[in-house]
Protein backbone atom coordinates (compact mmCIF):
# COMPACT_ATOMS: atom_id res chain seq x y z
CA UNK A 1 0.00 0.00 0.00
CA UNK A 2 0.97 3.22 -1.01
CA UNK A 3 0.03 6.03 1.69
CA UNK A 4 -1.02 9.32 0.25
CA UNK A 5 -3.35 12.02 0.38
CA UNK A 6 -5.22 10.62 -2.87
CA UNK A 7 -5.07 7.16 -1.32
CA UNK A 8 -6.69 7.72 1.93
CA UNK A 9 -9.31 5.65 1.35
CA UNK A 10 -7.97 2.37 0.41
CA UNK A 11 -5.59 2.33 3.57
CA UNK A 12 -7.24 -0.12 5.73
CA UNK A 13 -8.25 -2.29 2.87
CA UNK A 14 -4.97 -1.93 0.98
CA UNK A 15 -2.62 -2.94 4.46
CA UNK A 16 -3.70 -6.53 4.08
CA UNK A 17 -2.69 -6.79 0.78
CA UNK A 18 0.18 -4.90 1.02
CA UNK A 19 1.27 -7.19 3.80
CA UNK A 20 0.74 -10.60 1.86
CA UNK A 21 2.53 -9.18 -1.40
CA UNK A 22 5.54 -7.87 1.04
CA UNK A 23 6.35 -11.35 3.13
CA UNK A 24 5.33 -13.63 -0.09
CA UNK A 25 7.20 -11.38 -3.22
CA UNK A 26 10.28 -9.33 -3.87
CA UNK A 27 9.54 -6.05 -2.33
CA UNK A 28 10.10 -2.84 -3.79
CA UNK A 29 14.05 -1.91 -3.58
CA UNK A 30 15.19 -5.25 -2.83
CA UNK A 31 17.26 -7.43 -4.94
CA UNK A 32 15.84 -10.64 -4.09
CA UNK A 33 19.15 -11.65 -2.74
CA UNK A 34 18.01 -10.54 1.36
CA UNK A 35 20.97 -9.22 2.16
CA UNK A 36 22.62 -7.45 -1.01
CA UNK A 37 24.78 -4.80 -1.63
CA UNK A 38 22.17 -2.48 -3.10
CA UNK A 39 22.07 0.74 -4.61
CA UNK A 40 21.67 5.17 -4.09
CA UNK A 41 19.00 5.13 -6.59
CA UNK A 42 17.82 8.40 -7.32
CA UNK A 43 16.47 9.46 -4.25
CA UNK A 44 12.45 9.03 -6.01
CA UNK A 45 10.31 6.81 -6.55
CA UNK A 46 8.87 4.02 -4.17
CA UNK A 47 10.27 3.11 -1.12
CA UNK A 48 8.79 0.02 1.00
CA UNK A 49 8.36 0.31 5.28
CA UNK A 50 7.91 -2.39 7.46
CA UNK A 51 6.20 -1.51 10.66
CA UNK A 52 7.83 -3.50 13.41
CA UNK A 53 4.15 -2.90 15.48
CA UNK A 54 1.78 -2.87 13.05
CA UNK A 55 -1.50 -2.17 14.23
CA UNK A 56 -1.40 -0.51 17.41
CA UNK A 57 1.07 2.03 15.58
CA UNK A 58 -0.75 1.96 12.12
CA UNK A 59 -2.85 5.27 12.89
CA UNK A 60 0.24 7.69 13.44
CA UNK A 61 2.17 5.96 11.01
CA UNK A 62 -0.41 6.61 8.40
CA UNK A 63 -0.08 10.24 9.42
CA UNK A 64 4.00 10.62 9.43
CA UNK A 65 3.90 8.76 5.89
CA UNK A 66 1.21 11.10 4.62
CA UNK A 67 2.95 14.28 6.00
CA UNK A 68 6.32 13.14 4.23
CA UNK A 69 5.23 12.30 1.23
CA UNK A 70 3.88 15.78 1.38
CA UNK A 71 7.06 17.14 1.35
CA UNK A 72 8.85 15.13 -1.10
CA UNK A 73 5.99 14.56 -3.51
CA UNK A 74 8.31 12.09 -5.72
CA UNK A 75 8.59 9.69 -3.28
CA UNK A 76 5.97 7.13 -2.45
CA UNK A 77 6.00 4.84 0.93
CA UNK A 78 4.30 1.43 0.79
CA UNK A 79 3.55 0.56 4.21
CA UNK A 80 3.20 -2.96 5.60
CA UNK A 81 2.18 -3.53 8.88
CA UNK A 82 4.05 -6.25 10.85
CA UNK A 83 2.46 -7.65 14.18
CA UNK A 84 4.85 -7.01 16.48
CA UNK A 85 4.80 -10.87 18.01
CA UNK A 86 5.94 -11.76 14.43
CA UNK A 87 8.95 -9.23 13.11
CA UNK A 88 11.52 -11.34 14.12
CA UNK A 89 10.34 -14.42 12.10
CA UNK A 90 9.68 -12.26 9.39
CA UNK A 91 12.84 -10.76 9.05
CA UNK A 92 14.54 -13.48 9.03
CA UNK A 93 12.73 -15.11 6.26
CA UNK A 94 13.05 -12.09 4.11
CA UNK A 95 16.62 -12.02 5.02
CA UNK A 96 17.05 -15.77 3.86
CA UNK A 97 14.48 -15.62 0.97
CA UNK A 98 14.32 -12.51 -0.40
CA UNK A 99 11.89 -9.77 -0.31
CA UNK A 100 13.09 -7.15 2.44
CA UNK A 101 11.78 -3.55 2.84
CA UNK A 102 13.92 -0.38 1.97
CA UNK A 103 13.44 0.89 5.70
CA UNK A 104 12.16 -1.19 8.71
CA UNK A 105 11.40 -0.53 12.47
CA UNK A 106 14.31 -2.67 14.35
CA UNK A 107 14.38 -2.95 18.16
CA UNK A 108 16.87 -3.71 19.98
CA UNK A 109 16.20 -6.95 21.43
CA UNK A 110 16.72 -8.57 17.60
CA UNK A 111 18.97 -5.72 15.84
CA UNK A 112 22.16 -8.11 16.63
CA UNK A 113 20.53 -11.13 15.01
CA UNK A 114 19.86 -9.17 11.90
CA UNK A 115 23.90 -7.20 11.91
CA UNK A 116 25.15 -10.89 12.45
CA UNK A 117 23.07 -11.70 8.80
CA UNK A 118 24.58 -8.53 6.85
CA UNK A 119 21.00 -7.23 6.63
CA UNK A 120 21.12 -3.86 7.78
CA UNK A 121 23.97 -1.34 6.74
CA UNK A 122 25.67 0.73 8.96
CA UNK A 123 24.83 4.66 9.45
CA UNK A 124 27.60 6.53 10.78
CA UNK A 125 28.30 8.23 8.01
CA UNK A 126 24.73 8.69 7.25
CA UNK A 127 23.96 10.58 10.27
CA UNK A 128 27.48 13.04 10.55
CA UNK A 129 26.13 14.63 7.18
CA UNK A 130 22.55 14.50 8.54
CA UNK A 131 20.26 17.47 10.10
CA UNK A 132 19.91 14.63 13.05
CA UNK A 133 23.44 15.23 13.88
CA UNK A 134 23.73 16.41 17.67
CA UNK A 135 19.94 15.79 17.43
CA UNK A 136 19.40 12.54 19.05
CA UNK A 137 19.29 11.40 22.83
CA UNK A 138 22.73 10.25 23.25
CA UNK A 139 22.18 7.22 25.57
CA UNK A 140 19.72 6.30 23.41
CA UNK A 141 22.30 5.93 20.76
CA UNK A 142 24.83 4.15 22.67
CA UNK A 143 21.96 2.12 22.77
CA UNK A 144 21.70 0.98 19.35
CA UNK A 145 24.97 1.05 19.16
CA UNK A 146 25.98 -1.46 21.85
CA UNK A 147 23.27 -4.05 21.20
CA UNK A 148 24.53 -4.04 17.36
CA UNK A 149 28.11 -5.44 18.70
CA UNK A 150 29.89 -4.49 15.79
CA UNK A 151 32.05 -1.38 18.34
CA UNK A 152 31.17 2.20 16.77
CA UNK A 153 29.04 1.03 14.03
CA UNK A 154 25.56 2.33 14.37
CA UNK A 155 22.78 0.26 12.31
CA UNK A 156 19.71 1.65 13.33
CA UNK A 157 18.73 5.27 13.80
CA UNK A 158 16.89 5.46 17.51
CA UNK A 159 13.22 6.37 17.64
CA UNK A 160 12.24 5.87 21.26
CA UNK A 161 12.47 4.00 24.28
CA UNK A 162 9.61 2.49 26.77
CA UNK A 163 9.61 1.80 30.50
CA UNK A 164 8.13 -0.56 32.24
CA UNK A 165 5.70 0.75 34.46
CA UNK A 166 3.83 -0.69 37.66
CA UNK A 167 -0.10 0.26 36.83
CA UNK A 168 -2.37 0.29 39.96
CA UNK A 169 -6.04 1.25 40.54
CA UNK A 170 -5.68 4.41 42.55
CA UNK A 171 -9.81 3.53 43.39
CA UNK A 172 -8.88 0.27 44.74
CA UNK A 173 -5.80 1.05 46.91
CA UNK A 174 -8.00 4.19 48.75
CA UNK A 175 -10.80 1.93 49.43
CA UNK A 176 -8.78 -0.96 50.78
CA UNK A 177 -6.50 1.75 53.07
CA UNK A 178 -3.49 0.71 50.84
CA UNK A 179 -0.65 2.78 50.41
CA UNK A 180 0.81 2.82 46.68
CA UNK A 181 2.93 0.37 45.37
CA UNK A 182 5.94 1.90 45.31
CA UNK A 183 8.03 -0.34 47.65
CA UNK A 184 7.98 -4.28 47.00
CA UNK A 185 6.73 -4.74 50.84
CA UNK A 186 4.11 -2.55 49.58
CA UNK A 187 3.55 -4.36 46.41
CA UNK A 188 3.00 -7.67 48.25
CA UNK A 189 1.19 -6.38 50.67
CA UNK A 190 -1.53 -4.71 48.25
CA UNK A 191 -1.45 -8.32 45.55
CA UNK A 192 -2.40 -10.30 48.92
CA UNK A 193 -5.16 -7.77 50.40
CA UNK A 194 -6.62 -7.08 46.89
CA UNK A 195 -7.10 -10.69 46.56
CA UNK A 196 -10.83 -12.04 46.41
CA UNK A 197 -11.22 -15.19 43.99
CA UNK A 198 -14.87 -16.11 45.13
CA UNK A 199 -15.29 -12.57 43.78
CA UNK A 200 -13.36 -12.75 40.80
CA UNK A 201 -11.01 -10.09 41.82
CA UNK A 202 -7.43 -10.26 42.48
CA UNK A 203 -4.80 -8.13 43.31
CA UNK A 204 -2.04 -8.84 40.33
CA UNK A 205 -1.88 -9.90 36.72
CA UNK A 206 0.97 -11.56 35.66
CA UNK A 207 2.29 -11.98 32.23
CA UNK A 208 2.44 -16.27 31.62
CA UNK A 209 2.74 -15.50 27.63
CA UNK A 210 4.37 -13.60 24.96
CA UNK A 211 6.87 -11.61 26.29
CA UNK A 212 6.87 -12.83 29.68
CA UNK A 213 10.56 -13.40 30.63
CA UNK A 214 11.60 -9.82 30.62
CA UNK A 215 8.24 -8.97 32.82
CA UNK A 216 10.15 -11.57 35.32
CA UNK A 217 13.86 -10.55 34.99
CA UNK A 218 12.68 -6.90 36.05
CA UNK A 219 10.63 -8.38 38.95
CA UNK A 220 13.84 -10.33 39.97
CA UNK A 221 16.22 -7.99 39.26
CA UNK A 222 14.51 -5.11 40.88
CA UNK A 223 14.23 -7.76 44.31
CA UNK A 224 17.55 -8.98 44.29
CA UNK A 225 19.11 -5.29 44.25
CA UNK A 226 21.75 -7.18 41.74
CA UNK A 227 22.89 -4.35 39.63
CA UNK A 228 25.23 -6.36 36.99
CA UNK A 229 23.97 -8.64 33.91
CA UNK A 230 27.23 -9.95 34.21
CA UNK A 231 29.94 -10.68 36.61
CA UNK A 232 33.00 -11.41 34.66
CA UNK A 233 32.00 -13.81 31.70
CA UNK A 234 29.17 -15.26 34.12
CA UNK A 235 25.71 -14.14 34.24
CA UNK A 236 24.17 -13.20 37.63
CA UNK A 237 20.71 -14.27 36.59
CA UNK A 238 20.82 -17.47 38.47
CA UNK A 239 22.67 -16.01 41.83
CA UNK A 240 20.67 -17.10 44.78
CA UNK A 241 19.46 -13.57 45.41
CA UNK A 242 17.54 -13.72 42.02
CA UNK A 243 16.49 -17.36 42.36
CA UNK A 244 14.70 -16.20 45.74
CA UNK A 245 13.08 -13.78 43.90
CA UNK A 246 11.60 -15.55 41.41
CA UNK A 247 10.40 -18.02 43.82
CA UNK A 248 8.04 -14.78 45.57
CA UNK A 249 7.38 -13.45 42.25
CA UNK A 250 5.95 -17.01 40.51
CA UNK A 251 4.57 -17.65 43.86
CA UNK A 252 1.18 -15.06 43.60
CA UNK A 253 0.53 -16.96 40.33
CA UNK A 254 -2.79 -18.17 41.07
CA UNK A 255 -2.84 -17.40 44.44
CA UNK A 256 -3.57 -13.36 44.07
CA UNK A 257 -3.33 -13.96 40.08
CA UNK A 258 -6.40 -15.24 37.75
CA UNK A 259 -5.21 -18.47 36.56
CA UNK A 260 -5.47 -17.26 32.83
CA UNK A 261 -2.41 -15.54 33.08
CA UNK A 262 -0.52 -18.35 32.36
CA UNK A 263 -1.18 -18.35 28.56
CA UNK A 264 -1.77 -14.32 29.05
CA UNK A 265 0.53 -12.39 26.54
CA UNK A 266 0.23 -8.21 26.78
CA UNK A 267 -2.61 -7.76 24.72
CA UNK A 268 -4.19 -10.54 27.08
CA UNK A 269 -3.34 -8.92 30.30
CA UNK A 270 -4.22 -5.17 29.44
CA UNK A 271 -7.78 -5.94 28.71
CA UNK A 272 -8.07 -8.10 31.48
CA UNK A 273 -6.83 -5.46 33.63
CA UNK A 274 -8.75 -2.68 32.36
CA UNK A 275 -12.16 -5.04 32.73
CA UNK A 276 -11.54 -3.53 36.68
CA UNK A 277 -11.16 -6.19 38.84
CA UNK A 278 -7.36 -6.61 39.15
CA UNK A 279 -5.21 -4.16 41.45
CA UNK A 280 -2.08 -4.20 39.73
CA UNK A 281 -0.51 -4.81 36.35
CA UNK A 282 3.31 -4.32 35.24
CA UNK A 283 3.63 -3.44 31.59
CA UNK A 284 4.88 -0.30 29.53
CA UNK A 285 4.43 2.98 28.74
CA UNK A 286 2.63 1.72 25.67
CA UNK A 287 -0.86 1.02 27.38
CA UNK A 288 -1.63 4.00 28.84
CA UNK A 289 -4.04 4.80 26.13
CA UNK A 290 -6.13 1.57 26.98
CA UNK A 291 -6.10 2.78 30.12
CA UNK A 292 -7.64 5.72 30.19
CA UNK A 293 -10.15 5.10 27.71
CA UNK A 294 -11.24 2.06 29.85
CA UNK A 295 -11.25 3.18 33.32
CA UNK A 296 -10.76 7.04 33.61
CA UNK A 297 -7.93 9.09 34.58
CA UNK A 298 -8.80 9.18 38.10
CA UNK A 299 -9.18 5.48 38.80
CA UNK A 300 -5.70 4.26 38.27
CA UNK A 301 -1.93 5.95 38.34
CA UNK A 302 1.44 4.44 36.92
CA UNK A 303 4.98 4.17 38.60
CA UNK A 304 8.46 2.77 37.54
CA UNK A 305 8.87 -0.24 38.97
CA UNK A 306 9.29 -0.80 42.98
CA UNK A 307 11.88 0.40 45.07
CA UNK A 308 13.78 -2.80 47.23
CA UNK A 309 14.83 -3.22 50.31
CA UNK A 310 18.25 -1.00 49.73
CA UNK A 311 16.42 1.98 49.11
CA UNK A 312 17.12 2.02 45.69
CA UNK A 313 15.02 1.42 42.35
CA UNK A 314 16.48 -1.34 40.07
CA UNK A 315 14.92 -2.33 36.64
CA UNK A 316 16.19 -4.00 33.59
CA UNK A 317 16.60 -2.00 30.34
CA UNK A 318 13.90 -1.81 28.06
CA UNK A 319 14.37 -2.55 24.13
CA UNK A 320 15.10 1.20 22.32
CA UNK A 321 13.16 1.33 18.83
CA UNK A 322 14.56 2.58 15.83
CA UNK A 323 14.31 2.45 11.86
CA UNK A 324 16.94 0.25 10.04
CA UNK A 325 18.42 1.09 6.77
CA UNK A 326 18.60 -2.13 4.68
CA UNK A 327 21.58 -3.15 2.69
CA UNK A 328 19.42 -4.32 -0.25
CA UNK A 329 17.83 -1.51 -1.16
CA UNK A 330 17.25 -0.02 -4.82
CA UNK A 331 17.14 3.45 -3.13
CA UNK A 332 18.71 4.07 -0.24
CA UNK A 333 18.98 7.99 -0.95
CA UNK A 334 14.99 8.04 -0.31
CA UNK A 335 14.51 5.39 2.23
CA UNK A 336 17.37 7.59 3.72
CA UNK A 337 15.16 10.41 3.98
CA UNK A 338 12.35 8.78 5.05
CA UNK A 339 14.40 8.06 7.93
CA UNK A 340 15.62 11.42 8.61
CA UNK A 341 11.77 12.97 8.56
CA UNK A 342 10.37 10.11 10.95
CA UNK A 343 13.36 10.95 13.48
CA UNK A 344 12.94 14.62 13.16
CA UNK A 345 11.29 16.81 15.77
CA UNK A 346 7.90 16.79 14.60
CA UNK A 347 7.26 13.39 13.61
CA UNK A 348 9.20 11.59 16.75
CA UNK A 349 7.04 14.00 19.09
CA UNK A 350 4.03 13.04 17.09
CA UNK A 351 5.08 9.18 17.04
CA UNK A 352 5.80 9.11 20.67
CA UNK A 353 3.22 11.03 22.01
CA UNK A 354 0.89 8.30 20.29
CA UNK A 355 2.61 5.43 21.78
CA UNK A 356 3.28 7.20 25.04
CA UNK A 357 7.28 6.50 24.39
CA UNK A 358 10.28 8.55 25.18
CA UNK A 359 11.31 10.76 22.26
CA UNK A 360 14.50 9.70 21.16
CA UNK A 361 15.03 13.23 19.16
CA UNK A 362 16.50 15.37 21.88
CA UNK A 363 14.32 18.34 20.57
CA UNK A 364 10.90 15.88 20.65
CA UNK A 365 11.60 15.13 24.29
CA UNK A 366 11.63 18.17 25.97
CA UNK A 367 7.96 19.40 24.34
CA UNK A 368 5.47 19.75 26.67
CA UNK A 369 3.49 16.60 26.38
CA UNK A 370 5.66 14.48 28.34
CA UNK A 371 4.83 16.34 31.43
CA UNK A 372 1.07 16.10 30.76
CA UNK A 373 1.50 12.39 31.96
CA UNK A 374 2.64 11.91 35.65
CA UNK A 375 3.89 8.06 34.39
CA UNK A 376 5.65 9.29 31.37
CA UNK A 377 6.68 12.43 33.01
CA UNK A 378 8.23 9.57 35.84
CA UNK A 379 9.72 7.10 33.55
CA UNK A 380 11.73 10.20 31.57
CA UNK A 381 12.79 11.15 35.04
CA UNK A 382 13.94 7.61 35.48
CA UNK A 383 16.03 7.02 32.30
CA UNK A 384 17.42 10.19 33.24
CA UNK A 385 18.19 11.55 36.58
CA UNK A 386 20.80 8.36 37.72
CA UNK A 387 18.40 7.71 40.76
CA UNK A 388 17.51 4.18 38.97
CA UNK A 389 19.96 1.57 38.12
CA UNK A 390 19.49 -0.31 35.30
CA UNK A 391 20.82 -4.06 34.47
CA UNK A 392 21.94 -4.04 30.90
CA UNK A 393 20.55 -7.04 29.18
CA UNK A 394 22.65 -8.47 26.87
CA UNK A 395 20.81 -7.44 23.59
CA UNK A 396 23.84 -7.98 21.37
CA UNK A 397 24.11 -11.29 21.96
CA UNK A 398 22.45 -12.83 18.44
CA UNK A 399 21.06 -15.55 20.21
CA UNK A 400 19.14 -13.62 22.86
CA UNK A 401 15.68 -12.78 21.25
CA UNK A 402 15.90 -16.94 21.16
CA UNK A 403 17.00 -17.39 24.49
CA UNK A 404 14.58 -14.76 26.15
CA UNK A 405 11.99 -15.79 24.01
CA UNK A 406 11.06 -19.44 21.85
CA UNK A 407 13.67 -21.09 24.47
CA UNK A 408 12.38 -20.32 28.15
CA UNK A 409 9.44 -18.40 27.69
CA UNK A 410 7.32 -22.09 27.61
CA UNK A 411 9.61 -22.88 30.45
CA UNK A 412 8.60 -20.32 32.63
CA UNK A 413 5.10 -21.48 32.09
CA UNK A 414 5.89 -24.60 34.16
CA UNK A 415 7.65 -22.29 36.86
CA UNK A 416 4.11 -21.14 37.52
CA UNK A 417 2.48 -24.39 37.25
CA UNK A 418 5.07 -25.73 40.03
CA UNK A 419 6.27 -28.32 37.28
CA UNK A 420 10.15 -27.05 37.52
CA UNK A 421 11.76 -25.08 40.08
CA UNK A 422 12.34 -21.61 39.68
CA UNK A 423 16.45 -22.63 40.89
CA UNK A 424 16.13 -25.06 37.69
CA UNK A 425 14.82 -22.65 35.12
CA UNK A 426 17.53 -20.10 35.90
CA UNK A 427 20.64 -22.51 36.12
CA UNK A 428 19.22 -23.49 32.60
CA UNK A 429 18.42 -20.43 31.41
CA UNK A 430 22.08 -18.72 32.43
CA UNK A 431 24.17 -21.53 31.14
CA UNK A 432 22.62 -21.10 27.54
CA UNK A 433 23.40 -17.63 27.73
CA UNK A 434 26.67 -18.23 29.15
CA UNK A 435 27.49 -20.55 26.28
CA UNK A 436 26.16 -17.74 23.72
CA UNK A 437 28.41 -14.88 25.18
CA UNK A 438 31.39 -17.47 25.33
CA UNK A 439 30.11 -17.40 21.44
CA UNK A 440 29.81 -14.16 20.53
CA UNK A 441 33.43 -13.67 22.22
CA UNK A 442 35.42 -16.50 20.35
CA UNK A 443 34.24 -15.12 17.16
CA UNK A 444 36.43 -11.77 18.45
CA UNK A 445 33.69 -9.66 19.98
CA UNK A 446 33.70 -8.02 23.36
Amino acid sequence: MTISTTQRGRATAAVSVAAVLALTATACGDDGSGSGSGTEGSGKGEITFWDNNGGPRTAVWTEIIEDFEKQHPDIDVTYVPIPIADVQSKYDTAIAGGGLPDVGGVGTAYLANMVSQEALEPVNDRLEKSALRGKLVESMVESVRAAAGRGDDVYSVPTSANNGVLWYRTDLFERAGLKAPDTWANFYTAAEKLTDAKKNEFGYTIRGGAGSIAQALDAVYGQSGITEFWDGDTTTLNDPKNVAALEKYAGLFKRTTPAADVNNDFTKMVAQWDTGTIGMLSHNLGSYQDHLKALGEDKFAGIPAPIGEGGTRVQVSNPVDGLGLFRSSRNKTAAWKFIEFAASHASNSKWNESAGAIPANAEAAKDPWINETESTALAAKTLTDGSTKIVDLPYYLPDWNNISKADNEPEFQKVLLGKITAKAFLDDMAEQLNAANKEWKELGNG
